[in-house]
């Protein structure tokens, strides 16, 4: 029977976790940089205004598609959402006006223009801005006390050592979703939200399987030092942490590849999110727990 990983398979994980952890400190460092100096891009969702995607059977220049609008109240910005592919967000920011009319307004200027069959309307969102500023403080808030509290879930479930590694982990794989998506200048709305706790639940769920079989294994080989424990527990749990996340990125890969424009930015943060949680699980949550043995250690000696 064909097996994807052979029983018995010892790779030295933790003597691997010093470049793990140059590897990762480096990315965070990248992450907090564009988060801290570029910022996120907000969505309508966030921020408030009007936002009306539209598709046309073919290109259109995007300049005639601001000159059918400039008649639109407020300063109306126009991007291409499809690659190519005829599809564009027409935007209006958030103003005292009457958010829900601005879409009306657009489509009335883009029919006079262009003809009432020549596009399209995907979707209409009109957002105010307080709405915008409750939302966003919402979602900020839900990712982060979803990642707190799992990592109190395994400290209770585990040890404290266990929590904090996870904790940790869990940070570590939304610090770098969210950098990689404002490097690449991805938009971020609910979707996104809904991504990131996705990522957090993916991420320690694995987490949770290493760690169960770690302390499986320190009852059962006590004599073991706890860094051969934690490569035995990794290498026992590593099939199904392949599997289980390439199967998972297989179904991802294909929403990102054939879902459409609108779900691009929510399959990328997944593929990246489950890449980065399945590598932080063997490479930041297991070393962060053999840390805390040898502080221990270090402390305990006169």
């Amino acid at each position: 029977m064909f097996t994807l990983i052979k029983p018995g398979t010892k790779i030295d994980f933790v003597g691997r976790r010093r470049y793990a952890f140059m590897v990762s400190g480096f990315l965070v460092l990248l992450s907090l940089g564009a988060l801290l100096l570029a910022g996120p891009r907000y969505g309508i969702d966030f921020v408030g205004g009007t936002l009306v995607h539209v598709r046309f059977p073919a290109p259109v220049d995007i300049a005639a598609i601001r000159d059918a609008v400039a008649k639109v109240e407020g300063d109306v910005s126009v991007q291409d959402f499809g690659g190519g592919k005829g599809e564009y967000l027409l935007r209006v920011p958030e103003s005292g006006a009457d958010l829900a009319g601005f879409g009306s307004l657009i489509e009335k200027e883009l029919e006079a223009a262009f003809g009432q069959e020549s596009y399209e309307v995907l979707r209409t969102e009109a957002v105010g801005p307080r709405v915008g500023k409750e939302l966003r403080r919402q979602g900020i808030l839900a990712v982060l006390v979803a990642t707190l509290m799992m990592g109190v879930y395994i400290a209770l479930r585990f040890e404290l050592r266990f929590g904090v590694g996870a904790a940790v982990a869990l940070a570590h794989d939304v610090l770098l979703t969210v950098g990689v998506l404002i490097l690449l200048n991805y938009e971020f709305d609910l979707n996104m939200v809904a991504a990131l706790l996705t990522i957090v639940g993916f991420s320690v769920n694995d987490t949770v399987i290493i760690s169960d079989r770690i302390r499986e294994n320190m009852r059962k080989i006590r004599r073991q030092p706890l860094a051969a424990i934690i490569n035995q527990s990794i290498n026992e749990t590593l099939s199904r942490s392949v599997l289980t996340a390439g199967t998972t990125l297989l179904v991802v890969a294909a929403l990102f590849l054939f879902g459409g424009s609108v779900i691009h930015g929510f399959a990328l943060a997944l593929l990246v999110g489950i890449t980065v949680g399945t590598y932080s699980s063997i490479f930041v949550a297991s070393p962060i727990v053999l840390a805390f043995e040898r502080a221990g250690a270090r402390g305990s000696r006169p």
